[in-house]
């Protein structure tokens, strides 16, 4: 579509659809139906591409003969197909990795039509040195793994006719290059869309668009690839709700950039709830380009009432909630399989509460980048690390690919700071941080600064005793057991002030930078790391405690997904769900309660033990990081529901509070008093915030465990431990946790435990059997010793359950166990056990582990069963010894777990029940 066949008149219209349609419509391709056809670069695209990818021929190079057996004038036979852009080794590519380098080869043909244009191969990514011949000419080669490799063939060219396109890739390891995180799947050659595009005799290099909110304008640089022979003139339309705005940068002869300052009145801001993207349509001579640009600023702000610097979305302060994401897929590893899955990954963080990511140590795709944008999520984009020293070649290689990550990405509004490094990754020589590579660290941020005075920079997200040089962000990454956050946070508060040494190197002091936690969880908080194991447990702990420390300007959970042998995601590996139960414990709860912007925190401790009618006081901190007003009071609502000893619910009491409002409130309010109830039991004390007009603005809730007061009426309770079995035979392993608070029999078999009758007169005829049980899946932890000597970073493989302190949380695939019940030896009823899982709701088993480091079986539950006992049965037992036997059979391979009053969900052993 050309610009010029559009009447002015009819250009209102028009614009917005052209620019559109540029954005995302596919290409036309060479090869049928392709994956990822959509343009690659929403923010730079051209009205006239064609994609390149789908499958291509391919062969391997172990031997590197290729170059001298003269392969790239086809002199080999490719022995195998690819599909490009998957990486090789990835399931989408088709291929194994099964060497360093690797060739591919297709036919293109390229239009007749573009005969006079200037046409060029654009690779979006390839890794790490990429060369390229057609018909055998060599056209140009590039080294490095995560920026676009543009090459001219407009010489080699025979327009209309059938040409050979001959691409070589050598990702042979070398100890300077960047890598990141590259061992949970390597992008081994092409990993981003390969497509051809025709620009212009004379050709934009760049346009920078960039927002002044202030003034209400937008400074557009426009960029040559040389300078101007001539006066060159670059015509903008802007499509803007009011209608387009019309703009000429006039370039003179001799120069190769000009930035021309163009009004925006009535300016739609970018923002998070309403991320409005203005469309740019570009023009020069014949070279057309679109892009777009959000009008925002970046800045530090700070939260009123207080003097805590925040990072500030248009000058409003913004409490960041934001997710590390490896941006990894199993099948695709740095690829993702489509531009849906694209868009997915952006909505999945926005439906749980997270206002943005941090794309760690990974140049991300540009159409996730378009999703961001688009979207409104915000993004701190990561530089990828080396693994080796640093050199003057990892130096040159770092600096080459940030100078080129900024330019390719400078128009993204969702981007909000630049990360130089990541924990000191690749800059210590012997084990040391050595003065001149901090140095040189600090000319990094200078250098980010230099490229891009819009947006933050930082210098090294810091962790493991190393400290800052020179940065906008004071952050740090601590991982902790979720009972440990609230002495970290008064420690890391009290040591921030402008000036302080802390968590800065020798010679470097802190300034009045936001102060945000980086990256943090529970996954390395414990010995030798959790493995999979419910992190929601101590992750409302650790939302607890963040949010009574408003100095704190924000934290970055790990992480967004799994990835390989990282298991602590928000998402599993293939997206698919966890539980984390809490919509049981409070209907309606969920993430997005942990993650609001008015939020009731009642401490770091979410479970206490009290004694049975006792006076409690319950702390409540009220944080509002939404700023909004509310015009009127906060109410808060409670309600104590009790879990008694057979497993019965009921509401113990309820109230509600009003509390006065004022937007960006961060107050302790007056405890909650709490008259305990006289009997025994789990209570589940939980609260609403609600709005003047009766919104619910969040929930939350902690564990009140009841000891000391009366059993429950009317009945005879017999119990048992769970570890005090009178007989146990399983094919798997039988063992006991924590002292006989659980009982766990993997594989098939049972369990066995007799139950004494009391002595005197009958009770009664009507009994029953009770206890919490769920099916018992083998875990390899359960089964072998774990090798604790191993390198994650660089994809060490191992199971879910491997780690000791692994017990795999709740998901959608379950493992269910089928199993008999019977009484003195007579089969009595059959039911299955749903699940082995692990979340939330497993309050007990999270509540007594021991504060040492380690985790045994923690969040782990099962389901309340009751089995009646017949009345001949029971009457036989009188009649004879006096005793109940009740076995556990499995009726398969499923295990069964028993759980006790001091472990698992519900507060009571195994029991036989009697009536009186």
């Amino acid at each position: 579509m050309n610009l010029a066949i559009f009447p002015s008149m009819k250009l209102k219209l028009y614009l917005p659809i052209l620019i559109l349609a540029l954005s995302v419509v596919p290409a036309h391709s060479q090869t049928g139906e392709i994956p990822l056809p959509e343009h690659p670069r929403p923010d730079w695209h051209r009205p006239d591409w064609v994609n390149l990818n789908g499958t291509w021929e391919f062969t391997f190079d172990p031997k590197n003969k290729g170059m001298e057996a003269g392969w790239a004038s086809g002199n080999t036979g490719f022995d195998r197909e690819i599909t490009v852009p998957f990486p090789w080794g990835s399931a989408l590519s088709g291929v194994e990795d099964a060497a360093d380098i690797g060739w591919y080869r297709r036919t293109i043909r390229v239009d007749p039509t573009w005969k006079n244009r200037r046409v060029y191969l654009i690779i979006g990514a390839s890794d790490w040195e990429t060369t390229v011949w057609l018909d055998g000419k060599r056209v140009g080669s590039h080294q490095g793994g995560y920026v676009p490799i543009e090459l001219e063939l407009t010489r080699h060219l025979k327009p209309g006719e059938a040409q050979q396109l001959v691409i070589r890739a050598d990702d042979t390891r070398r100890d300077f290059t960047l890598y990141g995180k590259q061992g949970y799947g390597n992008a081994r050659g092409i990993w981003q869309t390969v497509y051809l595009e025709a620009r212009g005799g004379q050709y934009l290099e760049a346009l920078r668009l960039e927002p002044d909110i202030d003034r209400s304008q937008v400074a557009a640089t426009a960029v040559l690839p040389a300078p101007a022979t001539d006066t060159t003139e670059v015509a903008l339309v802007i499509a803007t709700p009011q209608g387009p705005l019309q703009a000429t940068i006039t370039i003179p002869a001799g120069e190769s950039r000009q930035s021309l300052r163009i009004d925006m009145p009535d300016a739609r801001l970018w923002t998070l709830d309403d991320p409005y993207l203005y469309e740019v349509a570009a023009t020069l001579g014949d070279d057309r380009v679109g892009t777009y640009f959000g009008m925002r600023k970046i800045s530090v702000a700070n939260l009123p009432g207080t003097e805590y610097p925040y990072i500030a979305l248009n000058g409003k302060p913004v409490y960041l909630q934001l997710a590390l994401d490896q941006s990894y897929h199993p099948e695709g590893f740095y690829t993702f399989p489509s531009d849906a899955f694209m868009r997915e990954e952006i909505e999945r963080s926005k439906a749980i509460g997270l206002n943005g990511i941090r794309i760690h140590i990974k140049v991300e795709v540009p159409r996730k980048l378009y999703w961001a944008d688009k979207l409104g999520l915000l993004v701190m984009a990561d530089l990828p690390n080396s693994w080796g020293s640093p050199d003057a070649a990892m130096q040159a290689e770092s600096e080459y690919t940030l100078r080129r990550m900024i330019d390719r990405d400078f128009n993204h509004p969702a981007i909000f700071s630049w990360i130089v490094f990541n924990e000191t990754w690749g800059l210590t020589r012997d084990g040391k941080y050595t003065r001149d590579t901090q140095n040189w660290v600090a000319s990094m941020y200078y250098l980010a600064k230099s490229l891009d005075t819009t947006r933050l920079a930082e210098d090294n997200s810091i962790c493991c005793g190393y400290g800052h040089t020179e940065t906008d962000i004071n952050s740090w990454h601590q991982y902790l057991p979720g009972y440990k956050w609230d002495e970290h946070l008064r420690e890391i508060t009290e040591n921030t002030y402008p000036g302080s040494p802390y968590h800065f190197e020798d010679g470097f002091r802190q300034g009045n930078q936001p102060l945000l936690n980086s990256e943090c969880g529970n996954v390395w908080g414990y010995d030798g790391s959790t493995g999979d194991v419910d992190w929601s447990w101590d992750y409302h702990k650790m939302m607890n405690a963040f949010r009574t420390y408003p100095k704190v300007a924000g934290w970055l959970y790990t992480e967004h997904h799994d990835v390989v042998n990282e298991w602590n995601g928000y998402w599993r590996f293939d997206r698919s769900e966890k539980e984390t139960g809490m919509g049981e414990l409070v209907p309606g709860m969920g993430l997005r309660d942990l993650h609001a912007g008015i939020y009731l925190s009642t401490g770091q401790e979410i479970s206490r033990e009290v004694t049975a009618g006792s006076q409690v006081e319950v702390p409540l901190f009220l944080s509002d990081m939404s700023g909004r007003d509310l015009g009127g009071p906060l109410t808060l609502r409670y309600t104590l529901t009790m879990t008694n000893p057979l497993g019965q619910n009921r509401e113990a009491l309820s109230g509600s509070l009003e509390v006065a409002h004022t937007p960006w409130m961060q107050a302790s309010l007056d405890p909650l008093g709490i008259q305990v109830p006289g009997e025994n039991g789990l209570g589940l004390l939980a609260f609403e915030v609600a709005g003047p007009d009766g919104t619910v603005l969040s929930r939350n809730f902690m564990h009140l465990i009841v000891e000391g007061g009366t059993e429950p009426a009317g009945v005879r309770r017999i119990t048992q431990k769970p570890g005090a079995w009178t007989a146990a035979d399983w094919s798997g392993k039988v063992w006991e946790v924590l002292e006989g608070r659980k009982a766990n029999g993997a594989g098939s078999g049972y369990f066995e435990y007799t139950f004494e009758l009391p002595a005197g007169p009958a009770a009664g005829d009507s009994a029953y059997f009770l206890a919490e049980l769920s099916a018992k899946e083998f875990f390899v932890k359960d089964r072998e010793n774990y090798e604790a000597d191993q390198d994650f970073m660089k994809g060490s493989r191992v199971a879910p359950s491997s780690n000791p302190n692994s017990y795999p949380m709740t998901d959608e695939v379950l493992f269910p166990s089928r199993i008999r019940v019977e009484v003195n030896g007579e089969a009595v009823d059959t039911l299955t056990l749903p699940d082995d899982p692990a979340d939330h709701r497993g309050v007990l088993s999270w509540h007594y582990q021991l504060r040492d480091g380690k985790l045994r079986e923690a969040g782990s539950y099962g389901f309340l069963v009751q089995v009646p006992i017949p009345a001949e049965a029971l009457r036989r037992a009188r009649a004879t010894d006096r005793k109940v036997r009740i076995t556990l059979q499995t009726e398969g391979e499923g295990g069964i777990a028993v759980y006790g009053a001091g472990f698992g969900r519900y507060p009571l052993d195994p029991t036989l029940v009697i009536a009186d």
